[in-house]
């Protein structure tokens, strides 16, 4: 199969000189796009949320995808790079027109392929290292790092604080309400404590 993907970034873009471009190349090529991939997305959003992720997801060996332009495929390099790395993996070819890019199965391609996977590893790994050592610093600054414990379940008691108290006036322990509601004892202790519910109520009950 060989795939003309276009992209542009708004709808005041058009997409037929992007069009024209592959047409004309085909042409020259003598090929013929059996299919054609157009979006109107940004390139920063997320690959499965673009339909080049779908196309990605099913492309198979010695399948062809034509752009005018790698800037077309991802708004960084990191991005780029792992596109054309796993098309590689599988075999299949990307060629674009603008930056005359021949990826596919020759020497040439399969240096490149190694040069891709390891800029991406590095890539990574100073971004690991980045946060590791931006976490490091919150920490040594004795800032709370991540999710506070017990604050996505106290989020489910929000607009329960009635229930809550007319279980307490009617004697219900705080074990007992935490149970019906799915949150531990001690988050329902904290969130009572948060929102100003009587906390004369009964006490939890071991």
């Amino acid at each position: 199969m060989i795939y003309g993907y276009i992209r542009v970034s708004t709808d005041h873009q058009t997409t037929e000189n992007q069009r024209f471009e592959i047409l004309k190349f085909c042409q020259k090529e003598e090929l013929t796009i059996d299919c054609w991939i157009e979006e109107t997305i940004s390139a920063t959003k997320d690959l499965n949320k673009r339909k080049l992720g779908r196309l990605i997801r099913r492309i198979q060996k010695d399948d062809l995808i034509i752009a005018s332009e790698l800037s077309r495929l991802g708004r960084n390099l990191l991005q780029i790079m792992s596109i054309l790395h796993y098309c590689m993996d599988v075999g299949a070819k990307i060629w674009t027109i603008k930056d005359n890019y021949r990826l596919g199965s020759d020497i040439t391609s399969k240096v490149l392929a190694f040069a891709f996977g390891l800029s991406a590893e590095i890539e990574r790994n100073l971004i690991s290292q980045r946060t590791k050592e931006a976490l490091a610093r919150v920490k040594s600054e004795g800032k709370h790092v991540g999710r506070r414990s017990g604050s996505r379940n106290a989020c489910k008691l929000i607009g329960r604080e009635k229930y809550i108290s007319d279980k307490l006036n009617s004697g219900s322990s705080r074990y007992e309400i935490a149970r019906r509601l799915r949150v531990h004892r001690d988050t329902l202790t904290r969130f009572m404590a948060v929102s100003g519910i009587d906390k004369s109520g009964p006490p939890i009950v071991m």
